[in-house]
């Protein structure tokens, strides 16, 4: 069956040498069609590993519930895999191939063993499109196969590119828990931690995930392709693979420009690319709420995709208050994992609702009740919806768009105002380079809540040395010029004023957007300071906003004393790249210290 379908010689003898190495009971080629995608889920509630929710609140949609070990990314169970060592760089985890294959094909002997394999030929783009690029996952896990068909478009068109030619990634996942003849298989199979591996082989262009079976370490096309592994291809073909969304903003003389944005998971990115506008007239659309391909055109400005096809976003803290576009994408058709059951068969989380409910199924499968000390969802609990579904999804989502300016930013308390410019496209990689954050809940860490330097929101997803990166920012720059360049910035939502914040966000967070949309044309609405250009207030929509004047020059104040920990903050993360810091990043940063005069 497989040698008529698969014509491709290099995909049939890796399929082959996988069903050698692994033993499934049976190989599936994933056909991309809904038919198919619904016999498996019937399938996945049949035996139990999932449940269907209540179709009258949420047709065709289904529940997952994963083991406690397996809720999260694991950093530090991800790994760059390179010839040398100098090639991942400072903020990887490097394993050289002659150690970590042979360790991780011992793992693989038999691992698909009482299982099914699914071939999924998968683009990341719209099919066919220059800037997209194609896949392979070959996975042992129904869950990945019916994510990878909501996340990725699937199927036996991106087959018939690969049969003609089209190179792809091989992306290969296990769970790692082979079945024996009269094993029990549990709801959630997957290995120990110590026997989970997220490896990435850039120089072979080639995934291998063994153990866990969770987001972005098992839905192969979304971090590991989409960001390690593009990244690498990105730099030796001259474009950018980012950890960004992009958005479609139309202002009340209906002028239409495109903004990306750099944010940590769980920082806002998709509240963000979802956002209603509190400004009359204004209009924003989605194009994309996690991952940005961008690449200079012949006309010297910068254009983006969004490789995906859907949305894997973090459910506690999403709600009609702050994001109600999320709230309609995820009304069907869409996967929850670790989120809270209701007595109605429905999904629950923290602040879906003002009044928590009596009763609830939390995300371990057992009875919660209202007052209980430990919470009903898991922190990271997550939900899968197709892109389609999307309320203000714009009508061009798959074609390249042309970029105006480019968004920093991350969860800081003090010290960072609530927006400031770069003085030029160099001082921007330097913001970039610079950025932090409050650890949040989508990575196992012990150290929530402290704040880390995450350059470019790219710190876990860079797939080869960052001091190459940021050359990299700095090259592609140098095919244009500042004129043609989106222009940089750098937001913070979260400044706050002892334990309380001081913008409002949501919606509020289009007027920070039209004054960077002003900023984008030219207009004298700023103030000069060491850092950057901020808002000059008077210049500012204060209009109907419900936050004081002495609250809005404290969103914008830049302090030198603050600055000058700061400094000394980013002179100590700078150390990580020893002798082999970027010569922009140094100038830059005496250019700060010249600034404020330190």
């Amino acid at each position: 069956m497989q040698s008529k379908i698969i014509e491709n010689q290099t995909l049939f003898t890796w399929i082959e040498e996988i069903k050698t190495l692994c033993r499934p009971n049976d190989v599936v080629i994933w056909t991309g069609t809904q038919k198919q995608y619904d016999e498996l889920a019937d399938e996945e509630v049949k035996t139990g590993k999932a449940i269907r929710l209540n179709p009258e609140k949420r047709p065709n949609s289904l529940l997952y519930r994963s083991d406690p070990s397996d809720v999260a990314r694991i950093e530090k169970r991800t790994f760059i895999s390179t010839s040398k060592e100098e090639n991942a760089g400072p903020t990887n985890n490097w394993i050289s191939p002659k150690d970590l294959k042979p360790r991780m094909l011992s793992l693989y002997k038999n691992s698909m063993k009482g299982r099914t394999m699914y071939v999924i030929p998968f683009s990341m783009g719209l099919i066919g499109l220059g800037m997209s690029r194609l896949g392979v996952e070959i996975t042992d896990s129904p869950y990945v196969a019916l994510n990878m068909h909501i996340m990725t478009r699937t199927g036996d068109k991106v087959l018939d590119l690969i049969n003609n030619g089209q190179d792809f990634v091989k992306c290969l996942h296990s769970v790692g828990y082979p079945l024996e003849p009269g094993m029990k298989d549990p709801v959630w199979p997957c290995a120990p931690i110590e026997e989970k591996y997220i490896s990435h082989f850039p120089e072979e262009r080639m995934i291998w995930s063994y153990g866990s079976g969770y987001g972005g370490n098992a839905l192969l096309g979304k971090k590991c392709l989409a960001l390690r592994i593009a990244s690498s291809m990105a730099e030796k073909e001259g474009w950018l693979a980012e950890h960004m969304l992009i958005l479609k903003l139309k202002d009340a003389n209906n002028n239409v420009k495109y903004i990306t944005g750099a944010f940590p998971s769980a920082c806002g990115k998709t509240n963000l690319a979802m956002i209603n506008p509190s400004l009359k007239g204004w209009k924003a659309e989605t194009i994309g709420d996690d991952i940005a391909w961008m690449e200079i055109k012949d006309d010297g400005k910068m254009y983006a995709i969004n490789p995906e096809a859907g949305f894997f976003g973090v459910a506690p803290g999403t709600s009609i208050r702050s994001n109600p576009n999320a709230m309609k994408t995820i009304e069907k058709n869409t996967i929850f994992t670790n989120v809270a059951l209701t007595d109605d068969n429905d999904v629950w989380w923290k602040d879906l609702k003002d009044e928590e409910p009596n009763h609830l199924i939390d995300w371990r499968g057992n009875d919660w009740n209202k007052g209980d000390i430990l919470r009903p969802d898991h922190p990271n609990a997550r939900f899968t919806a197709p892109i389609i579904n999307c309320p203000t999804l714009a009508k061009n989502y798959e074609s390249p768009v042309p970029i105006s300016a480019i968004l920093f930013g991350g969860r800081r308390p003090s010290t960072i105002p609530l927006v400031h410019q770069s003085f030029d496209f160099e001082h921007g990689i330097f913001l970039g380079s610079i950025m932090g954050s409050e650890i949040t809940a989508a990575v196992l860490d012990e150290n929530i809540g402290k704040v880390r330097r995450d350059p470019f929101a790219m710190l876990p997803f860079i797939g080869y040395n960052i001091s190459n990166y940021i050359q990299h920012w700095l090259d592609v720059s140098k095919k244009s010029n500042d004129e043609l360049l989106p222009k940089i910035f750098y937001v913070n939502w979260f400044r706050k004023d002892k334990d309380t914040f001081l913008w409002p966000g949501f919606g509020e967070n289009s007027r920070v957007l039209e004054w960077i949309l002003q900023r984008t044309e030219g207009k004298e609405n700023f103030i000069e300071t060491p850092i950057g250009l901020v808002p000059d207030l008077d210049k500012f929509n204060l209009e109907g906003l419900s936050v004081s004047r002495t609250k809005m020059e404290e969103l914008v104040k830049v302090d030198k004393s603050t600055w000058e920990i700061e400094i000394k903050s980013i002179e100590n993360y700078f150390r990580m790249y020893k002798n082999n810091i970027p010569h922009i990043l140094k100038n830059q940063l005496n250019n700060l210290k010249k600034r404020f005069d330190i």
